[in-house]
This record gives structure tokens, sequence and C-alpha cells, in this order.
């Protein structure tokens, strides 16, 4: 009876084991990341962060809603509605504990008011125009506050849904007291936004839902800024979406683990591994992985539709609708913007012109394009798709816009096939990590959104 009892107790003790294991085995860091956990300050690439001052024990942070031009694209400027002087507004970071209090300034031409997206907290500070507060009128300003007991990736924005859709939003990062295990090295913030602007046009037309400019924290591949990545680092990507449209982000070379929503962190069992994850509208997801896989992998929406700027113009004084277009009409329009921009009459702004001037879309680039395509491809059914939207006459790498240290090292003509919402997640050996983060330093750029890595020794937190 007790040799029959101690078989029973050895095998339930086994299969509870077995059945625990792959749990452990999910959940314990590599032993590099399983000490001196901290919280790592979150990189908002392109945006940066809102500063704040201290008033007694508050953060007091000052949010400015105005319109601005922002450039998206090398070769495109738009008029957008935004804050502290970008479209997504700058990164609020807190943590669990604090006592936050934000003094909002409406400098836009009508009311606004201020939505504090996943907040747990009193009804007069949600932001709701007529519900829980008066809107804020022009010139006007209006004060919320805060205590912070929450922890997770959490966002502001208009609740004027127009004014959302013109760039008014960005998130709000709260910092749990007690740090998560395992530790990330790197903790970046991704926006995904839709605009439609029309051909010539400047002002996204926000009753449109056919969206032509897809961008990543205001940016449109290929000017979105690379996430620099140090091989080995363990890594956190938040994505949020406040746009139309639902994207499913997906990461290159890498398995992740999905560990965060808009409602904050996921309990380690239930964290579920992927390469894509689906964002829907109003929501965020952390992702977790190690960068144990070396190089120049692409981040992206995976919509179709969303891997393209879908540029018009005009065609023999025609508009071209988005999308391929035959050789002709690709040749033509090259022509024709050529030929407007030689008689300094561009259809587009001036600004936007001095970065046309300076894509390389000549008949040599077609020539050189031609050289991809077969001879018979004009009778193949649905010829062209992506021929003249991707390859040397898009090549933009020399432009001013992308011009910048993050991009040293990456393979000639790159540029071409970056559009949308695209961005790359460098994964660097030591040596190369280093060389960049070093032109990184030496940029000395104002307000660098990588400004927390670059003052830790070899970007390392």
């Amino acid at each position: 009876m007790s040799n029959r009892r101690s078989f029973l107790q050895r095998a339930f003790g086994l299969g509870a084991g077995l059945m625990t294991a792959p749990r452990l085995f999910a959940t314990t860091p590599p032993p590099h990341h399983a000490t001196n956990a901290h919280n790592v300050p979150v990189v908002t690439t392109e945006v940066g962060d809102m500063p704040f001052t201290m008033d007694g024990g508050v953060k007091v942070f000052r949010l400015i809603a105005h319109v601005m031009k922002q450039q998206i694209a090398p070769n495109k400027i738009i008029d957008v509605w935004g804050f502290n002087g970008s479209a997504p507004g700058p990164t609020f970071q807190v943590t669990q504990g604090d006592r936050v209090r934000v003094i909002f300034e409406n400098q836009l031409p009508e009311p606004c008011s201020i939505h504090w997206h996943g907040f747990e907290d009193q009804i007069q500070f949600d932001g709701m125009p007529g519900i829980s507060q008066a809107p804020t009128r022009p010139g006007e300003t209006f004060v919320y506050e805060f205590d912070i007991h929450q922890a997770g990736t959490y966002f502001y924005h208009s609740h004027m849904a127009m004014q959302e859709m013109a760039g008014m939003l960005g998130a709000f990062i709260m910092h749990p007291r007690d740090p998560y295990t395992p530790h990330c090295d790197k903790d970046f913030a991704l926006h995904f936004q839709e605009y439609a602007v029309l051909a010539n046009n400047t002002v996204p037309n926000t009753m449109k839902m056919e969206f032509n400019w897809l961008v990543i924290n205001g940016k449109a591949g290929p000017a979105a800024t690379p996430l620099i990545i140090r091989l080995g680092d363990r890594v956190r990507l938040r994505f949020i979406n406040l746009g139309m449209d639902h994207h499913p982000v997906h990461l290159h070379g890498h398995t992740f683990h999905v560990t965060g929503t808009e409602g904050g962190r996921i309990q380690p069992s239930a964290w579920w591994p992927g390469n894509t994850t689906l964002v829907g509208v109003g929501q965020a997801r952390d992702v977790e992985f190690v960068a144990n896989n070396p190089g120049d992998w692409m981040l992206h929406c995976h919509m179709p539709h969303h891997m393209m700027n879908q540029m018009s113009t005009g065609v023999n004084g025609e508009a071209t609708t988005n999308g391929p277009l035959s050789q002709a009409k690709s040749m033509s329009a090259m022509r024709d913007m050529q030929q407007q921009m030689a008689e300094g009459q561009p259809k587009t702004s001036g600004e936007q012109m001095s970065g046309m001037m300076s894509m390389d879309m000549g008949e040599s680039a077609m020539r050189e394009q031609d050289k991809n395509i077969a001879p018979d491809a004009s009778n193949v059914p649905n010829f062209p798709q992506d021929a003249y939207m991707e390859g040397p006459m898009m090549n933009m790498e020399h432009t001013a816009m992308l011009d910048k240290p993050e991009n040293f090292g990456l393979r000639p003509g790159w540029s071409s096939s970056m559009q949308g919402m695209m961005t790359f997640l460098r994964v660097l050996p030591p040596a190369r990590y280093d060389e960049v983060i070093a032109k990184m330093r030496e940029a000395k750029r104002q307000n660098d959104p990588y400004a927390s890595i670059l003052r830790n020794e070899g970007g390392r937190a």
C-alpha cells in the first residue's frame, strides 16, 4: 500500500513539474537580465519627452495645443495640429506614486479638451467636452491633476475627433514603482497614424478615410528614425494606435512576447509569442524580446496599403490616382515634376520643392529601373504593381532629412523600399553599435529623443 501511495505521489509530483516547466522556462530571464532591474527611460523617436518642473512634490507639465507645419517625408510637408512643436506630441514619463499637474493651454482657433486615455482618476479631469468639463476655448487654460497609481502604456489626445485626426495625440508612460522583470535594456514608444492629403496640398482631410500618408512617430518611411539596439539587449516596444485603421505590426528576424496592453502589464503566465501583433484603434501593445539576431530588421504595419507612400502629382495638368502608375505615366510624371521645378512653379509648397529637388527622379533612374523589368512585362496581366512605386527613382538617402547617424552603415539603396509605416530595428554587434552611438553623440542634436541612451556609457542602461 505504501509503495502504491509513494508511486502516485511521485507521479503527481512529476506531472505538476512538467506542467509548470514551460511557464518557468518562458518567464525566467537570461542571467545578464536577472539582476539590477530598474526603469529605463522610454525613447520616442522624432518626438522626445515632455519636460517638467517641480512644485513641491508635484511634477508640473505645460501642454500647448497649436497648429504647425511638419515634414513627414523628404518630399512632403503638411499642416498638422499638435502639441509643443510636434505631432504626435511629446511623451510624458512619470512613476507610480507621482502627483502630476498638467497646465493645458489652447492656442488653436477653436475649443479643445484633452482626454487621458486609460486613466483611472477623477471625472472632472477626464477631458470629455461638455460632460466632465467645459471645452477649453482659444486662449484659455485648464489644469488637470492626477495621482498616478497605475503603471503601463497610456496616452493623451484631443477628444474632438477631427482634431485627433489632424495629429493631436501623444504617449503617457507610467513607470512601475517596482521595476518589471526581466529587465529591459531598451524601451521605445511608436505611434501609428494616418493622414489623407490631397495631391498638391498640405492640409490633411480629416473627413476622408482613404489615407495616403502612413507615419510612425510622425514620419513616413524612409524618414522614420531607426531603433538602435546592441546585440543581446532585451528590448521593449510600445505600439500605440490612435488613428482610424487597425495595424498588424510585424517585426522581422525575432519572436517577441506580448507583455502589456493599454490596460497595463499582463501577468507573465499569460504572455503570448508572435512576430505580428494587431494594434486596434485606441489600443496599445507592449512586446518584449531579446535582440539576439544581428541585422537591420524591418518593423512595419503589414497592411499592404500601409507599406507605401501613395504620392500623386499632376501629369500634363491632370491629377493621377494614388497607387502604381504605368511606365508611360511614371516617366511623364517625372518630366512634369521636373518641368514644374525648373519653371519655378511647382504645384507643391515652396518648402516641399526643395526636398523634391534632391530626389533622384530623372530619366537615368528610370532607365536603371528598366533593367529590373522583364522585356515582355507589358504583356503580363496586372503589370505594373510595385515596379514604379519602388526602385532607383525613389532613392532618397542623400537627402538632408535622411542624413542622420542612425542610418549610418545601411545598405546603399535602402530608402527605395522603405515607405509608409516602416522603420528599422537595427541590431548591431558591439563594435558597430559603439560606432553608431559615437556618431549620434557627435551630432549634438537639441532635444535629442535618444538623449537618455546617449547619457549612458556605450548606450547601455
